[in-house]
């Protein structure tokens, strides 16, 4: 039921007792002084049994509205402006992309929240204008537009059943098969060749899963997970899904290495959950998503993983994942993979980090490592700064089999840092004005190909259910 729904109901049952008979008037005392109302708190949705509300974190200032009082109704949440948590967390984490988890602390994805029947709703998305101006030789400039938009219900079965289902999607097929430019990214393909310095849009379907909890008690429970389009239980939070990443428009060059598999056409993860530790295992499809992305492929469980997280603290959220994917790359179809990742979130509200390691074996092939740290803080209601700080050793910078360094391992360091301003438009709806400059670090056989210095720079303007 949703919050205009509700203001109706209170109108209708004012009008009738203003029908009914008026009773005799009894003596009354004289009136006692009425004290000036003051400002609603926040709701406490973490009491009410919807998840954590976030704590410490600058919340957008919006327009004064009738408050309802939804928690002694039994409806839910206070306001429409509200953070909105990505699934059934603890007092200790939030559920971010997938089934992985993230720190109480972090500020969860906000968006709209409503009810219909028994059904918990929450809607959030974007679309995110970039500007995009890559340095070097090699680099490119572009204006374009990123987007997602996301539903997700939840509710209870009875006392130990507890269901999510989530439809997420995105747009951004639109741009093209090659995507946007972004220097020293690898991975995927588009027009039958390897894409290389660009960033491959997402698809159409990003997300068509459900989830079943089961509780033991005492907060613990088991859970089966998946879908034709979910994510394996493999590496950190996927960069759409992390506040440390909230404005950098750009995905990491990192992102094959850490959550390339954040959408994937056949998932099953079945685990166990209890507030400080979660252990789970997924079987899935290796290959992934091909340049046709307005469509949904063929599922397929030919590879697996098997991860375990660890939240011993509001602040904190650890990970450590292996996983065996068969035939990930289209242009590498004779190469499995064994990729072994490890992360750390920390987040105080306003503050949210994240640092992540990864080791990719290529089966055969060369050992790829890659490393990650990466931060925002929300100074206050407006301002924001942040950055992120990667590094990858890859070998497909030079796909042409005729090309002298064709296979040659190279490191690459990139740093990116920026500042967004934050403002509401209307309820949950606000936009980010910002931008982001980047330099990089490379050997110098990659001067011919990159140049010397290359600086890359962006501007952006992100358009937001839930700012």
């Amino acid at each position: 039921m949703t919050r205009t729904t509700l203001l109706s109901a209170r109108a209708a049952a004012a009008q009738h007792q203003h029908h009914q008979p008026a009773p005799t008037p009894a003596p009354a005392p004289a009136p006692k002084p009425v004290p000036a109302p003051e400002t609603m708190p926040p709701a406490d949705h973490g009491a009410m049994g919807h998840g954590p509300a976030s704590p410490g974190t600058p919340a957008i200032p919006a327009a004064p509205a009738q408050a309802v009082d939804h928690a002694a109704m039994g409806h839910g949440p206070a306001s429409m402006n509200m953070a909105m948590m990505m699934g059934v967390g603890g007092t200790n984490y939030l559920t971010g992309s997938g089934t992985a988890r993230l720190p109480y602390n972090e500020a969860p994805m906000r968006g709209a929240m409503f009810h219909a029947g028994e059904w918990m709703l929450m809607a959030h998305g974007y679309a995110w204008g970039v500007y995009d101006d890559q340095g070097g030789r090699r680099g490119d400039e572009m204006a374009f537009v990123t987007s997602m938009a996301m539903l997700m219900g939840d509710r209870d079965l009875g006392e130990r059943f507890h269901v999510q289902l989530r439809a997420m999607g995105s747009l951004e097929p639109a741009m093209g098969a090659r995507g946007y430019p972004n220097i020293f990214a690898v991975g995927e393909v588009a027009n039958d060749r390897p894409l290389v310095d660009r960033q491959h849009p997402h698809d159409l379907f990003m997300e068509l899963s459900a989830r079943v909890d089961y509780r033991l008690g005492n907060d613990d429970s088991l859970f089966l997970y998946g879908g034709p389009v979910a994510e394996p239980a493999l590496g950190p939070s996927a960069f759409v899904h992390r506040a440390s990443a909230r404005y950098l428009p750009l995905a990491p060059i990192t992102h094959h290495w850490f959550d390339s598999s954040h959408i994937t056409y056949g998932v099953v993860t079945a685990g166990y959950a209890s507030p400080r530790w979660q252990l789970e295992a997924s079987a899935f499809r290796g290959r992934e998503p091909d340049e046709r992305r307005w469509n949904i492929e063929r599922p397929k469980l030919d590879s697996w993983s098997l991860r375990a997280s660890w939240t011993p603290t509001p602040e904190l959220a650890v990970q450590v994942s292996h996983g065996r994917l068969k035939s990930p790359e289209e242009f590498h179809p004779d190469e499995d993979e064994a990729r072994t990742t490890a992360s750390v979130h920390y987040a105080t509200g306003p503050l949210t980090t994240t640092f992540a390691y990864s080791r990719k074996n290529r089966l055969p092939g060369p050992v790829l490592p890659a490393w990650l740290a990466e931060a925002s803080w929300e100074i206050d209601a407006r301002h924001a700064v942040f950055g992120r700080l990667e590094h990858v050793r890859a070998d497909e910078l030079f796909p042409d089999e005729e090309d002298p360094l064709h296979d040659r391992l190279f490191d690459v360091t990139k740093l990116e840092a920026g500042y967004a301003y934050r403002f509401p438009i209307a309820g949950p709806l606000g936009v980010a004005l910002g931008g982001t400059v980047a330099g990089y670090l490379k050997p110098d056989a990659l001067d011919a190909a990159y140049g010397k210095n290359p600086v890359s720079w962006t501007v952006f303007s992100k358009l937001v259910l839930g700012l």
